[in-house]
């Protein structure tokens, strides 16, 4: 009887959803616009998750989520293009590596 429980216990586990990132709403991305500051578009978007001290002219904005038993996983990268501090051009369906 113990060993019947054990069994059918053993694939009754939990596994934990991972979320990491930034989760942007397609209504936020829209308002970024071209000409917007950086502090601008850091209040819309929020931080960065990448910000490269050597591509300084860019932020990525990356999401990573798994749901426990997904093996498939949701990723998205929009990365924003700066030059004088202003935005001038947005990727919203940059490649991730």
């Amino acid at each position: 009887m113990a060993l019947l429980c054990a069994l059918s216990l053993a694939g009754c586990v939990y596994k934990v959803d991972i979320l990491q990132g930034n989760h942007l709403d397609d209504e936020a991305i829209e308002q970024v616009e071209i000409g917007m500051t950086r502090s601008q578009v850091r209040f819309i978007l929020g931080t960065p998750m990448v910000q490269d001290p050597f591509h300084e002219s860019r932020w990525d904005y990356v999401y990573y989520f798994k749901r426990g038993g997904n093996y498939d996983p949701i990723r998205q990268r929009l990365v924003v293009y700066f030059e004088d501090d202003k935005v001038v051009s947005v990727d919203k369906d940059a490649p991730i590596d």
